[in-house]
This record gives structure tokens, C-alpha cells and sequence, in this order.
């Protein structure tokens, strides 16, 4: 087991993080020929996937491990448009994980890293046969993060 990190945790220094490079599509533009703005949705999720691979607690883990992750809050802001065909890098990377697993993303330009958009999202642990949240992050996600579980004092 490893000691939590000190002091708060972000995008920047987060232990917990993975990258996707992606090239914009052409259905991913909206009539000004830009990105859609729901589409980095879905550019996040590609990287929350691959972070969630390389933790080992996937969604079928989590389903396996008996607990359903839903996203209850999403922030995204928009500094600059993404255009077709332009190759994007897309960070996650784990920021909380005591009570809810919140997860911070960016989007930047492959070729110059100009910084497209950032994000937040926040998920929380329901167990899955009594459908109930709940308020402490359940132990699998700490071993998955190879971080000492906290026990009740």
C-alpha cells in the first residue's frame, strides 16, 4: 500500500492519470465547424476509460465489484474550439477519492498543447442490490488505488 498524497490533489499532480490522443471527425462538427460542444463528453469519457483500465476498475469491474459509478455533476469549459481533423490529447486523472470519485480532464492540441477545455466530474458509489449511495467510497476503489482504506475510529 501506498500513503495517500499530501495536500490537494489535481490534474497537474495527481498520481492517478491516463492520456488519449484523438482526431477530430467530421460528425463531430456543428454547423460553424467547430466541435459540438457535447462531443468533449464524450472525448472525456475516452480518457476516464483508459484511466479506469489502467487502475484496473473498469466499468465491468465495478459492476462485478457490485457498485454502479453514476455522474451526478459535469463542468466543462470551453477556451478554444477544436476544428476537423485536428489531432487532441485528453487527460484525466483522479483528484478525489474518499467519497465520491472525482475525475479532472484536458483537452489540448496534440501538435502545440494550446489548452482547448477543461472538465470536472464527479461520480458517486451506489451499491448495486440495494440501489442506496453511499457516503464513503467503498473499499475496492482504495485497494484499486493502492491506497490504505480508512477505518471508522
Amino acid at each position: 500500500m501506498t500513503k495517500p498524497p499530501e495536500g490537494k490533489i489535481t490534474l497537474a499532480n495527481s498520481p492517478w492519470q491516463a492520456e488519449v490522443e484523438l482526431q477530430i471527425q467530421f460528425y463531430d462538427l456543428d454547423p460553424m465547424e467547430v466541435v459540438w460542444h457535447g462531443r468533449y463528453i464524450e472525448y472525456f469519457e475516452a480518457a476516464r476509460c483508459a484511466l479506469l483500465d489502467q487502475i484496473d476498475y473498469n466499468y465491468a469491474a465495478m459492476k462485478e465489484s457490485g457498485y454502479m459509478w453514476p455522474i451526478i455533476d459535469l463542468q466543462v469549459r470551453y477556451s478554444n474550439p477544436a476544428v476537423f481533423r485536428q489531432r487532441i490529447k485528453v487527460r484525466a486523472a483522479i483528484t478525489e477519492w474518499e467519497n465520491r470519485l472525482k475525475m479532472e480532464y484536458l483537452v489540448t492540441d496534440a501538435a502545440g498543447g494550446q489548452r482547448l477545455t477543461r472538465g470536472v466530474s464527479t461520480q458517486v458509489a451506489v451499491q448495486m442490490d440495494k440501489r442506496e449511495m453511499c457516503f464513503v467510497s467503498p473499499r475496492v476503489l482504495w485497494q484499486k488505488l493502492d491506497l490504505p482504506y480508512p477505518e471508522p475510529t
